[in-house]
C-alpha cells in the first residue's frame, strides 16, 4: 500500500543492512578472501578443467568456511571466474596463506595458468 508505514520502513534500508541484520558473525573480525580472474587457457579446454579441480580443493583446507567457485555473467569486466571463502579471524587466514596445499596450488596451478586478476581481502563493516 503506497505511503504505508511499511513501505516507507523498507525504503529506508537497503539490501546491505538486511544482509548485516542477518548474519550475527559479522560483529567478529571475520576476512571474506576473493580473487576475480582470467585463465589462460581456452574455456572448455582440459587444463582449463584442471585448473577449477585443483581450486576446489582449496576449500579443504582448515579454517576456510563457505567457499564459493564462480562464474562470471556479464560483461562489466575482463575477468571470468571467481573464488570467494571466509575465514573467521585473522590467523586462519594467515594459516591458509601458508598452508602447503594453497602455496603448491599457487605454485602448479596459479602462475603457470591465471592471466590477470583481482584479489580483495575485506571484512564487514559496522556501519
Amino acid at each position: 500500500m503506497p505511503g504505508s508505514a511499511a513501505e516507507n520502513q523498507s525504503d529506508r534500508f537497503s539490501n546491505a543492512d538486511f544482509i548485516f541484520t542477518l548474519r550475527p558473525y559479522n560483529k567478529m573480525k571475520m576476512i571474506r578472501h576473493s580473487v576475480i580472474f582470467k585463465l589462460k587457457y581456452g574455456k572448455g579446454s582440459d587444463n582449463e578443467a584442471a585448473f577449477m579441480q585443483a581450486a576446489k580443493k582449496l576449500a579443504e583446507i582448515p579454517g576456510v568456511k563457505n567457499f564459493e567457485h564462480l562464474k562470471q555473467v556479464s560483461k562489466k569486466n575482463r575477468f571470468d571466474y571467481g573464488l570467494s571463502m571466509e575465514f573467521v579471524n585473522q590467523q586462519d587466514y594467515n594459516a591458509y596463506n601458508t598452508h602447503p596445499q594453497h602455496v603448491a596450488f599457487i605454485e602448479q596451478y596459479w602462475i603457470p595458468g591465471v592471466d590477470d586478476f583481482l584479489e580483495i581481502d575485506y571484512e564487514p563493516m559496522t556501519v
